[in-house]
């Protein structure tokens, strides 16, 4: 963008004297003339008489043609306007461009604009203002170059809607210029260049600081220029300042407004601050914003975030009027409550809720959009409800956002986390357009799956496109790498990460490198690796180094790398069970017995061993030796059936399974045999499982999986397991943890 020329404007003002003195001649509601009756009744443009109207009748009829957004109205009142030779006034004309603008024409509000045989710096306004309404900040930086040159003097209000263009072009440098010539002529303390000066230094991330200074310096602030520092503060990583900033606008007595609730609301949302957002509550139904849906909205995410769901539910039901925002505030919120929620549980119920929510939509006539889509698909991936899943696809089909990139990619994610990697394929490959997390997305699927030489085929693919990979891309890569045993091209890959593509590596990517190598049975070099990394291995690391080390009998290692995640996570009743049972295999009684003690002198809970399964639209849980399931029953006879069928195949029996009747049966147990009884062929039969799946129940469900001849997932806490014919995509790792 070149910069501002060097041209005097020592006569700028701070209102256009002309536009004070034609806005003054319009009548008032008393004194208006036959002519203004066209005001009094229905307004339409067709019935207009141009004999009739009086050229200070056109401006508030050009108005109401903003107000309805009508291009055609506005035209045939333009054709009024030429016909009655009304053209050659100015204030009439500057109006018809402003209109043009706001009704997003701006075609023909320069092609007006260029017409015109003199113009004021109203005009020249107008239609800058015209281009910032449309988002077109370099046509209104040209307007503004050429204004100064034809010698006219921008106003304060010129001034604030150029640097408003400076803030859609994220243009600081720029914005600063514009800033000199406001402090040269003493405009800081106006009120509309100080927001706009603010509004500017706000948007450009890292200027905080000038923003402050900014609205500091206005002499009059009004609520606008509250909402825009309080925004400010918000956007650039100080919540707490803007909610001092609130505090100090509350003491000077102006007024909030829905603007500035909602962003102190979002300010309380990120600082997880409710009790803030109760104060802000209400003082919103104190001054008169009790159904406002924007504040609503924001209400009801804040009470979502922090787990307040009575909260969110009473002001979601106590709505007159729902609109789709309101819809999808709820739905997206339980959906990102699954993510947060303190276990399995909560989190499925979170997830059945927001289902449920995106059905009540569809049935109140509304339509989701493409956010609503997003979110009901991210639902469907955390539940593996891959029915729901697809009935989604369904719609997306006919309501024809499977064109968007969001949406797309949510779908090739839906897939994978359910297991059904060809459909995720599919998806990806109908895709009109790929973004890199797209690519990535698909890259990480066929990873997960174990399809490593297509993750890697897919990688070449996505850099012949031009997309370059980033961190979480090469995490998919190492991954496939890992899952193939393959320790050599993994390596290179790593290398290629660090030096062509200058991206340092992060713990996942150590992780799948560790990976490989325990795999293998390479544990020395695994331990070696650890040796060189910038910092110290995380739970996910000590966790891969336990069971590889269980699977290739190396005991002493497995112990030293239990105790060094339990260091790291001293109140996970998972790892301490799961070292226990270690300690008990190996008959080592006294470390046995003194993790029980441990156990028990840090008040650990017991594990809360829920499964869930989907089958038509509803949603049936189990926990152990569950004696009040749905069709308990028959569940039980088949599951007898099972585990004695089991015993006579080939290899089957091991030490842990002799003693079965007398032991737990785990939640998934009741859930996979549940979903045999239920789920018809070929459909695969999916769960999800609050806790890690044991060895004794990961050998069960592959010796399922052949008896039955069917596909079998569960997600556990740690992973999603694939059962095929007796073989676990996890690769028997994952049982071990």
């Amino acid at each position: 963008m070149a910069s501002l020329p060097s041209v005097v404007i020592g006569n700028t003002i701070k209102l256009e004297s002309e536009f004070k003195r034609r806005t003054a001649t319009f009548p008032s509601i008393e004194k208006r003339n036959s002519s203004s009756s066209y005001l009094d009744k229905g307004f339409d443009a067709l019935s207009l008489d141009f004999r009739e109207v009086e050229s200070s009748t056109y401006v508030p009829l050009l108005q109401k043609c903003v107000k309805k957004n009508s291009f055609q109205e506005a035209q045939i009142i333009h054709g009024h306007i030429m016909k009655s030779g009304t053209q050659e006034d100015l204030f009439v004309m500057t109006s018809l461009v402003n209109v043009y603008g706001k009704c997003g024409v701006m075609e023909a509000a320069r092609k007006v604009f260029d017409t015109l045989s003199k113009r004021n710096v109203v005009t020249w306004t107008s239609l800058m203002s015209g281009y910032v309404h449309n988002s077109q900040p370099e046509a209104a930086i040209r307007v503004f170059l050429d204004m100064l040159e034809n010698g006219s003097y921008p106003t304060n209000y010129t001034l604030g809607i150029v640097l408003s263009a400076c803030s859609l072009l994220y243009d600081v440098k720029l914005g600063k210029e514009v800033h000199g010539y406001v402090i040269k002529y003493g405009l800081e303390g106006d009120t509309s260049v100080g927001n706009a000066l603010c509004n500017l230094y706000s948007k450009c991330g890292g200027n905080l600081d000038s923003a402050m200074r900014a609205f500091w310096r206005i002499g009059e602030r009004n609520v606008i220029s509250w909402t825009t520092i309080v925004s400010a503060c918000g956007d650039n990583g100080n919540s707490a300042a803007g909610l001092d900033l609130f505090s100090a606008m509350l003491e000077e007595g102006i007024e909030p407004n829905e603007f500035i609730l909602t962003s102190v609301l979002s300010l309380c949302c990120t600082m997880q601050a409710t009790d803030v957002g109760l104060q802000v509550h209400s003082l919103s139904i104190k001054i008169g914003y009790k159904s406002n849906l924007p504040v609503t909205n924001s209400l009801m995410y804040l009470y979502l975030k922090s787990g307040w769901f009575s909260e969110a539910k009473k002001l979601f039901d106590g709505l007159e009027k729902v609109s789709l925002v309101t819809w999808n505030a709820m739905i997206a919120g339980h959906a990102q409550m699954m993510d947060v929620a303190e276990n399995s549980l909560v989190a499925s119920r979170n997830g059945i809720e927001a289902l449920d929510m995106f059905l009540r939509l569809q049935r109140s006539g509304l339509k989701p959009d493409l956010f609503t889509i997003s979110s009901a698909l991210t639902v469907c991936s955390n539940l593996l409800a891959l029915e729901q899943g697809e009935q989604i696809h369904a719609q997306t089909i006919k309501t024809g956002f499977l064109s968007e990139v969001v949406v797309g990619t949510a779908l090739v994610n839906m897939y994978n986390k359910c297991g059904s990697i060809n459909k995720a394929s599919k998806a990806f490959v109908e895709m009109p357009s790929r973004t890199l997390i797209s690519w990535t997305s698909m890259i990480t699927a066929f990873a997960q799956h174990g399809l490593s030489q297509n993750a890697l085929d897919l990688f070449d693919d996505m850099r012949l496109a031009g997309d370059r990979p980033n961190k979480v891309t090469f995490v998919g890569i190492l991954a496939a790498c890992s899952h193939a045993g393959m320790v050599d091209e993994g390596l290179t890959y790593f290398d290629m990460m660090k030096n062509e593509f200058k991206i340092n590596p992060i713990m996942d990517h150590y992780g799948c490198i560790i990976d490989m190598f325990v795999r293998l049975g390479r544990l020395e070099e695994a331990f070696d690796f650890i040796k060189k990394m910038e910092f110290e291995p995380n739970e996910f690391i000590w966790s891969l180094l336990v069971a590889g080390c269980r699977s290739h009998g190396n005991l002493e290692l497995a112990f030293y790398a239990a105790e060094k995640l339990l260091n790291l996570n001293p109140k996970d009743p998972e790892i301490y069970i799961m070292l226990l049972n270690m300690y008990v295999s190996a008959e080592r009684w006294k470390d046995a017995s003194r993790l029980r003690k441990a156990m028990k002198d840090e008040k650990l809970m017991k594990l809360k061993d829920w499964s869930w399964i989907s089958n038509k639209d509803k949603v049936y849980s189990f926990k152990p030796d569950d004696k009040s399931c749905t069709h308990h029953q028959q569940v039980h006879i088949l599951l007898r059936d099972l585990l004695e069928k089991s015993r006579n195949l080939e290899n089957s029996v091991n030490e842990e399974m002799e003693d079965k009747e007398a032991r737990v049966h785990h939640s998934e147990k009741f859930a996979v045999v549940f979903g045999l009884l239920k789920i018809q062929k070929p459909a695969a039969i999916r769960v999800v499982k609050s806790t890690i799946m044991c060895g004794e129940c990961h050998n069960f469900v592959k010796f399922v999986s052949v008896l039955s001849k069917r596909e079998i997932m569960v997600r556990d806490s740690k992973r999603l397991h694939r059962f095929v014919d007796g073989k676990c995509s996890c690769g028997d790792f994952g049982s071990l943890l």
